[in-house]
């Protein structure tokens, strides 16, 4: 086994290109009020010098027969940290300093569970490591006072190990990428349709640990609604949970959100679906943000099929229009289109909402519904697809030019929504604002509303704003923490489906209470009483 280099990049994101004309670049300047944006490029890895990993070659030695071990620099850079936007501002400048002193690919559960008894043995921290995703710094290795870590990477356990189609139901091991998984499923005629933002490169145990939400989970769900059983490796020994059983607590609870603090999770049962026959994305054009919430919230309530409806709010809208028409010297039809749009009178306040059909009929009845709302039915989305998963590569093209860019994201009802929307995108502007690296800069914030339910919805914040490069970390900090104090003061979620890892663990007492934290140390003290499990991540 060795570290696939066409896996996620051990700086930055995939190997997918996003390069901007130089036209975007100078309206993107425009927009930032900024006389320029200068290149900044990553350090390159052979011009770093890692610290020696920690103890004797004969530890590592005993770890050999579970797997394969690797400490150079490559392996060790790319499990150094996760991909939060203050995770890659280290990683580019060079800041190794964190990077495990060994990477461990276990080829099977009971080599998991070996490795995790030994590493408490001989107190070594363990950080498992599926895609290496995290925007929360979920995968940081933090040792502590720990002799040593390592980053336990799940790569290697990576199949579909049970399909049972009559039950729509398939059994897999933790260290299926989304992808493969979903081409497994395929050969049966299946499909978990779980897709993050992170697809590509994310794993199912990653997801479950996480408690992920894909961009579909309207229609398949969110991780806790398809994972029907889960076996998670814990230094203590094996935790294995199956669902539909009321034999007292259901503990596939202790692995969904557990971020890696108290186990490894090693494979799962997934509830799985038939192959949609097709899948219809739709685009749509509302007068203002109110319509748009207005029409999603309908649509839920009225129990409309659909696999996903996504929001754009008026920053996010026009910040997509404006950068696409940058790009363009000149389109007759692109400005045809906007000269129907000004005779229609949508303005600057016009936002764009994104739906996925599998049943015509659904279509048709969400046709009527955004129509009564004043929308335009603007006809099928060709370019989803294409776009659906491009967060990180735009964020990769951004940061080469003085550039940062991060995302947040909660969860609240429908009735709050609107004010959260506000407040947070009021906070987001101002301590852009005041952490600007000239007098009269700014950044942008961008918006979108998803994952539809009966009581209320997602909300995603992307905020793009010129870095101060001579103190960059503190910059990006500042920022996220003027965000997060915003959706704890409006009552929200202090992540819908990011997690908490590092980042977000100054909120969490707020969001679980005294008491839960007390049940949350009660089964880290159960299953990892040397506390050699992801150190520093979920529990304060």
């Amino acid at each position: 086994m060795s570290f696939d280099q066409n896996r996620i990049r051990w700086n930055g994101w995939g190997p997918r290109d996003d390069a901007l004309s130089e036209s975007q670049w100078r309206w993107l300047a425009d927009a930032l009020a900024m006389p320029a944006l200068l290149a900044t490029p990553p350090r390159a890895l052979e011009d770093i010098a890692l610290p020696p990993p920690r103890l004797a070659a004969a530890v590592w030695q005993q770890f050999r027969v579970f797997g394969d071990v690797r400490q150079d620099n490559l392996a060790r850079a790319s499990h150094a940290a996760g991909r939060g936007l203050t995770d890659l501002l280290r990683l580019r400048a060079g800041d190794l300093s964190r990077a495990p002193d060994a990477v461990l690919y276990p080829r099977d559960e009971d080599a998991v569970l070996a490795l995790l008894r030994l590493c408490a043995e001989l107190d070594i921290a363990v950080v498992p490591f599926g895609g290496g995703t995290s925007l929360v710094g979920g995968v940081t290795p933090l040792r502590g006072k720990h002799a040593a870590i390592i980053a336990l990477d799940m790569s290697a356990m990576a199949r579909l190990t049970l399909v049972d189609a009559l039950s729509g139901l398939a059994q897999a091991q933790a260290g299926i990428s989304g992808p493969e998984l979903e081409r497994q499923l395929a050969a049966h005629g299946l499909m978990l349709g779980h897709f993050p933002g992170s697809f590509e490169f994310s794993t199912l145990g990653g997801w479950i640990a996480h408690h992920g939400a894909g961009q579909e989970a309207t229609r398949y769900g969110r991780a806790g609604d398809w994972l029907q059983g889960v076996r998670m490796a814990t230094p203590t020994g094996l935790l294995a949970s199956g669902g539909s059983r009321a034999t007292g607590l259901d503990l596939r609870a202790i692995a969904l959100g557990s971020e890696g603090v108290f186990g490894v999770i090693t494979a799962a049962t997934l509830r799985v679906h038939r192959i949609a026959a097709k899948e219809d994305y739709r685009s749509y054009l509302f007068p203002d943000f109110a319509a748009g919430l207005a029409a999603m919230r309908e649509a839920s309530r009225a129990g409309i099929p659909h696999t996903m409806l996504r929001l754009s709010d008026a920053a996010e809208t026009g910040f997509g229009r404006a950068l696409a028409r940058a790009g363009r010297l000149f389109d007759l039809r692109a400005r045809l289109a906007d000269i129907y749009l000004e005779i229609r009178r949508f303005d600057a306040r016009a936002v764009a909402l994104t739906a996925g059909f599998e049943d015509p009929a659904a279509r048709k009845r969400f046709d009527a519904l955004a129509r009564k709302h004043g929308a335009l039915a603007r006809g099928e989305d060709k370019d989803w697809p294409a776009r659906r998963f491009a967060f990180g590569y735009r964020r990769d093209t951004l940061l080469d030019r003085g550039l940062g860019i991060d995302m947040v994201d909660t969860t609240t009802s429908w009735s709050k929504l609107p004010d959260m929307h506000a407040a947070v995108s009021s906070a987001l502007d101002h301590a852009m604002r005041k952490n600007a690296p000239r007098e009269g800069a700014h950044g942008l914030v961008l918006a979108h509303v998803g994952h539809d339910r009966h009581d209320g919805a997602s909300l995603n914040f992307t905020y793009i704003f010129p870095r101060v490069l001579d103190g960059e970390l503190a910059q990006a900090t500042a920022i996220k923490q003027a965000a997060m104090e915003a959706i704890v003061a409006q009552g929200g979620a202090i992540s819908h489906a990011h997690g908490v890892g590092e980042d977000h663990l100054p909120w969490m007492e707020q969001e679980k209470g005294a008491a839960g934290i007390e049940v949350l140390r009660g089964i880290k003290r159960a299953l990892d009483p040397k506390g050699v499990m992801n150190p520093g991540k979920l529990i304060p």
